[in-house]
């Protein structure tokens, strides 16, 4: 298997992960946890906003969960947040649709984890490429990272 970008950052950094490949023709997020025996809570998308002064933020939610956009901007503090439009996602942080992770984005911008993300000890998100995911420690993650914990997901 031809290592991502992800996994070569995480490799550097001595934390363990297993990678997981999927047919790359699947795009939703619950199905692939499905294909791939995994618990759709501990499986995560990242999703990338700007604020009102077009600030990139980065979010990391549970696949079966859609932020909530007010309350993502207050755990960062802006007044208002829009995702950011998909044509803006690769210039911006170096990935596709559907192959966004946390790890290895062109730079380090604010991520926020949902809060439910501390309820497990293994997180699964994207290995930086569609049909390629890594399934590695939360804390760890957390910690590489650099993200904080909230409630940012619609209830």
């Amino acid at each position: 298997m031809q290592k991502t970008n992800v996994m070569r950052l995480l490799d550097q950094a001595k934390i363990e992960y297993t990678p997981h490949l999927y047919d790359h023709s699947i795009t939703d997020g619950v199905t692939i946890a499905s294909v791939l025996n995994e618990d759709p809570a501990r499986a995560f998308k990242t999703l990338v906003t700007v604020s009102e002064k077009k600030v990139p933020f980065v979010f990391v939610i549970p696949v079966a969960k859609s932020l909530d956009l007010k309350k993502a901007a207050a755990a960062v503090s802006v007044k208002s947040l829009s995702m950011l439009q998909q044509k803006d996602l690769l210039p911006l942080t170096g990935y596709v649709h559907g192959g966004c992770s946390p790890i290895g984005m062109k730079k380090k911008f604010t991520t926020v984890f949902d809060d439910s993300a501390a309820d497990g000890e293994i997180i699964f998100f994207s290995a930086g490429r569609v049909g390629a995911q890594v399934e590695l420690s939360t804390r760890e993650a957390l910690e590489y990272v650099g993200a904080t914990l909230a409630d940012i997901t619609v209830s």
